[in-house]
């Protein structure tokens, strides 16, 4: 079962975008985490990535670099986010699951294994943040192998000429980076989106997904109107980071701010769709 393609292929025919969350796994704990999780996919995410906590996130600005220190400081390891893949999978059968990690923690762990292992456990895709397509083959042929979808990140300083290195490499979806930089709120959408969304398309079919500084309704509602799928992760990052000292709220907090992002992927209905 292809579960990413069958997550846009249905936020396509209900003419919206496909939601996808971010939370770092065992931010804080694996409990409050799991429980966090479940309030994204009762909430109507589509696709949940999930971030491998990791000592040296150099993708990710202070929030999330925050969050893998809370997950780490938790206890949280690799045997820990593949159980949590394993608890959410079961519970969630058809909602795609897909890593957020860093290319040392695959190879310190051997690529074959930590692909197999995480397929085992119900992943569906793998982005590695800090590896470039060129040098992908050792991930890429275990993806292969195990059936397991790849995403690649197209950056705004992208040259044109490497569009279709990238492109070839993925499997699942793309990923338009819209903002120089690391993760974090943003109080505006990036300019250019539409742009650079045509270009990528014009070398893959696969869906483009936009991320990076979109933490409102607003800004969700208005990357829909060109992106497959929009990315949200510093604004749920931080409903577990307001509530540390009240962990019981966070799953509540969670679905509520979930619900209301979501709603901005719905695109208008053209007279001519009526």
């Amino acid at each position: 079962m292809d579960r990413i393609a069958l997550a846009f292929a249905r936020a396509q025919s209900e003419n919206r975008a496909a939601f996808v969350a971010y939370l770092c796994a065992g931010d804080p704990d694996f409990a409050t985490s799991l429980d966090a999780c479940r309030a994204l996919l009762r909430n109507g995410v589509d696709i949940l990535e999930l971030g491998v906590p990791f000592s040296d996130p150099l993708a990710d600005g202070l929030t999330n670099q925050l969050a893998a220190q809370r997950a780490l400081e938790g206890g949280m390891t690799m045997a820990l986010v593949n159980a949590l893949v394993r608890a959410l999978r079961a519970e969630f059968p058809a909602v795609p699951l897909v890593f957020y990690t860093y290319y040392n923690l695959v190879f310190s762990n051997g690529t074959d294994s930590y692909v197999r292992e995480a397929k085992a456990a119900g992943l569906d895709g793998l982005l590695v943040l800090d590896l470039p397509p060129e040098e992908s083959n050792d991930v890429a042929e275990a993806c292969a192998r195990e059936g397991l979808k790849t995403v690649f990140i197209v950056a705004p300083t992208t040259p044109p000429e490497r569009l279709p290195c990238i492109a070839r490499a993925a499997t699942g979806f793309l990923y338009y980076v819209s903002r120089e930089g690391v993760t974090g709120v943003r109080d505006a959408v990036a300019t250019g989106i539409p742009e650079a969304l045509a270009a990528i398309r014009r070398h893959t079919a696969l869906p483009v997904v936009v991320g990076f500084g979109i933490g409102k309704r607003e800004h969700v509602a208005e990357v829909a109107r060109y992106a497959d799928g929009v990315v949200v992760g510093s604004a749920l990052v931080n409903v577990i980071r307001d509530h540390l000292t009240d962990r019981t709220r966070i799953a509540e907090v969670m679905g509520a701010k979930a619900f209301d992002l979501v709603a901005g992927t719905r695109r208008a209905v053209t007279v001519s769709e009526k």
